[in-house]
């Protein structure tokens, strides 16, 4: 597994032992960063079920200006934390040993503000419907924000009318690349929400 473009190019990020983690293949991270271009840079991201943290410091080589880790198997979060120091990007990362659930809500207290957000969660456990959820209640996002989410092409993703809009979608192999973004408008509850731009780190 390595970084595939940015400024640490053909970097390799430590691996799990076998059975640990299903980290996104070189071929799936190409795809989807080649969709996402000019989006990485100066942005704030979040990589949610981060695993090695193999999306988000490849955003941070890509030129993202910060990025915060939620994963809570301590093995894995010890391979995050490793991998950053390893790259050099501690300074621009923050890594939170939590359930995606409970990182998100932790983060919404914080009134923190992302305007990536990478979703790879086990594959057909039911997650991705769970995570969308909290994200409706958890605003940690604005109207430009972008949710892309890494799933198996039989777990189709939820209705999402009323809270996200599909934008994107990219098939390799079996694997499905959904890009999403918020449905802001005529919601009083988020009327304070960052009508644009990037968040602030």
């Amino acid at each position: 597994m390595r970084i595939i473009s940015g400024t640490l190019r053909r970097r390799k990020l430590l691996t799990p032992r076998k059975g640990l983690l299903r980290p996104t293949s070189d071929r799936v991270k190409e795809s989807m960063f080649n969709i996402l271009g000019p989006e990485v840079e100066g942005r704030v991201v979040l990589d949610l079920f981060a695993g090695t943290g193999n999306l988000g410091i490849e955003a941070l080589s890509r030129g993202a200006r910060k990025a915060v880790f939620v994963e809570k198997n301590r093995e894995a979060l010890r391979l995050v934390q490793r991998n950053l120091l390893n790259c050099g990007m501690r300074e621009r990362s923050e890594v939170l040993l939590k359930e995606v659930g409970q990182g998100l809500r932790f983060l919404g207290t914080q009134d923190k503000c992302f305007d990536l957000i990478f979703m790879d969660p086990p594959y057909e456990k039911g997650l991705i419907r769970k995570t969308l959820e909290v994200l409706a209640t958890e605003v940690v996002y604005h109207r430009d924000s972008i949710v892309v989410i890494e799933h198996d092409r039989r777990e189709p993703l939820p209705d999402l009318s009323g809270s996200w809009s599909l934008i994107r979608q990219r098939r390799t192999g079996d694997t499905l690349l959904s890009f999403l973004a918020p449905v802001l408008r005529d919601r009083p509850d988020q009327a304070g929400l960052n009508d644009g731009g990037p968040c602030k780190p």
